[in-house]
């Protein structure tokens, strides 16, 4: 999907190109998760530092961003620089939504719930944010993440779903929240701050077991694979904040994986009966 992305080049006209770059990448269709990162802040050189090892033509790319590119030059590589333009402005992008300027624009545009709504019932229509799995470009594509059940959606539009997720980082909606902490929706269910023993005692056989399970659900493709095998297997999304995990998220976590841990020993147990 991210192919996808780099591939559609633009084909607007001349006049189109008469305004501004980041105008009428913003008014294009599918852009509409980016916010538009202020000139001053594209212009401080500090800001883009080290985009340049990420971006081939990095100069000629900056220059198109900045209204800047020779019309000679313009002419002759205008596709090529697009496709670079649009890197470096997400690459851009990424850092300038982390900014406390940045989080305010982004911020209107959760307000207006613009990323969409969480698909489950019991999370009662919770806006999203977009977030990425990863901070390196071409590796994922950009996914929805839900403050309340704290799991992340692909989005519905297929324009959307080729956007790539380094474009808005792994950090940004963890940040939001913690600099804005009354958007943050409540959590269902107590939340025990501490693990415990059983807890823990859950951890450990949970690795053990997952050993166990998987060389059994490898052997054939066709073979039905067990409840509790299958929920082990699943992976959980981590919250974090340059790479750190939050540390009430992991408290809230902990206490999960502890109510999941019981519910797998139930199900093996009534697997094991039938």
């Amino acid at each position: 999907m991210l192919g996808r992305a780099v591939d559609d080049i633009s084909t607007g006209s001349d006049s189109e190109y008469s305004n501004s770059w980041i105008s009428w990448f913003l008014s294009s269709k599918g852009n509409e998760y980016f916010c538009e990162v202020e000139e001053d802040y594209i212009l401080d050189r500090f800001n883009l530092t080290g985009l340049n090892n990420e971006v081939s033509n990095y100069a000629q790319a900056l220059d198109l961003i900045t209204d800047n590119l020779d019309d000679d030059i313009q002419d002759e590589l205008r596709g090529a620089l697009d496709v670079q333009a649009r890197l470096l402005y997400g690459l851009i992008h990424a850092r300038w939504i982390v900014t406390a300027r940045g989080l305010a624009k982004m911020l209107d545009k959760f307000k207006r719930v613009d990323f969409g709504r969480c698909p489950r019932v019991l999370c009662q229509s919770q806006p999203l944010l977009p977030v990425g799995l990863s901070d390196t470009p071409y590796e994922k594509s950009v996914k929805l993440y839900c403050g309340r059940c704290e799991d992340v959606y692909s989005p519905k539009s297929s324009r959307h779903g080729s956007i790539d997720g380094a474009y808005f980082g792994t950090s940004f909606p963890h940040l939001l929240f913690l600099v804005y902490p009354s958007l943050l929706p409540p959590k269902s269910g107590p939340v025990d701050p501490t693990p415990t023993s059983r807890g823990l005692e859950n951890d450990s056989s949970r690795k053990s077991r997952r050993v166990k399970e998987e060389p059994e659900i490898s052997e054939g493709i066709g073979e039905t694979a067990s409840t509790a095998s299958v929920a082990l297997k699943a992976e959980r999304y981590r919250p974090r904040i340059y790479g750190f995990q939050l540390n009430e998220t992991a408290k809230l976590q902990r206490w999960q994986e502890a109510v999941r841990d019981r519910q797998i020993v139930r199900l093996e147990a009534l697997e094991d009966l039938s």
